[in-house]
């Protein structure tokens, strides 16, 4: 059998599939990576990475939505080829026989080692533990999978909340399109911020998200937690973060007594008013500070001015000054 080999510049871009995987795990940063090269094409640069979908047997493999995709045979991989290597997750029932799978299990160490970096998306990182490939490092995987995977794989320190993490040569993500987040910070780690911020935009994507973002924003979880009318005051509240939102301004928009309301938006969110609006404003300033934006100007936009209420509010939250954080952060 030919052995597949690549040549530079092209970065090699392995994605281990098996039979009901997810399509999006692969999918996601397949787009990522091919749009990466359509810019630089665009820029009159030549294309960088070669991306390749591989299962173990090759062939076409179904995934879980039942579109089929066409794979590379991991055993037609030239050895040392594959620069970077990430392996896809799935439900329980498909991920089990591919954890158990033998051709997968002989192969999968050998293409790690010789790879710049390798790691998954969502569940794919049972895989890898299951194979011993994550003893000792720290992991993101899917919210669903972190409590099953921290039981099996004692030795693993999983993240909870992080949408992706990095740990020397290993990247994990949280799944699912936090793939096509981990992927566009390999890109602007292999080439730089601008090709990675043109293949967001190309992609129509709302925002680059940084890893250190939770996987359930505060706003999502209250709106999935709470009834209707809650549903838009906090709507509201995402938006008007420069507006006073103290409990008699809030219970007053919800029609409500101040001790009604603060009973009730604590039953529904799980958090007092108080705790849930400063955690919607600090979770706003760390994005604007990630652009680079200025103290004074963060904090007149979130409703924590001046800016020494912002800088308490922040490092007794996070542990950090907003200045460092921005300095740690900001996207070049």
């Amino acid at each position: 059998m030919t052995k597949r080999a690549y040549f530079l510049p092209m970065h090699h871009v392995v994605l281990i599939v098996y039979p009901g995987f997810e399509l999006l795990d692969a999918s996601g940063p397949a787009s990522v990576f091919n749009s990466a090269n359509r810019a630089l094409c665009q820029q009159g640069r030549a294309p960088f990475y070669a991306v390749d979908l591989v299962s173990a047997g090759g062939g076409p493999v179904d995934s879980s939505s039942g579109i089929a995709v066409d794979t590379t045979a991991i055993s037609a991989l030239a050895p040392g080829c594959a620069q970077t290597v990430l392996i896809a997750g799935a439900e329980r029932e498909h991920l089990l026989p591919a954890m158990a799978d033998p051709v997968l299990g002989a192969a999968l160490p050998g293409l790690v080692a010789g790879a710049r970096r390798f790691g998954s998306v969502c569940s794919g990182g049972f895989i890898l533990a299951a194979l011993g490939l994550l003893d000792g490092r720290r992991v993101a995987t899917h919210w669903d999978s972190c409590e099953p995977l921290a039981r099996r794989f004692p030795g693993i320190t999983v993240d909870p909340d992080a949408l992706y993490v990095v740990d020397g040569r290993l990247w994990t993500s949280a799944g699912v399109t936090t793939g096509i987040d981990m992927a566009l910070a390999m890109i602007a780690r292999d080439l730089d911020a601008a090709i990675a911020g043109a293949v967001a935009k190309r992609l129509i994507l709302y925002a680059r998200r940084p890893g250190y973002q939770s996987q359930f924003s505060p706003i999502l979880t209250a709106q999935v937690q709470a009834d209707s009318p809650f549903a838009d005051l906090i709507g509201w509240i995402q938006s008007n973060l420069d507006e006073p939102l103290d409990v008699p301004s809030l219970a007053g928009r919800a029609g409500l007594s101040e001790r009604t309301f603060h009973r009730k938006f604590v039953a529904a969110t799980g958090e007092t008013p108080a705790r849930f609006v400063e955690t919607a404003r600090l979770t706003a300033a760390r994005l604007l500070l990630s652009r680079g934006l200025s103290l004074k100007l963060v904090a007149g936009r979130v409703g924590l001015f001046p800016t020494a209420r912002l800088s308490e509010a922040f490092a007794r939250r996070f542990g950090i000054t907003p200045a460092l954080f921005r300095e740690m952060h900001t996207e070049l």
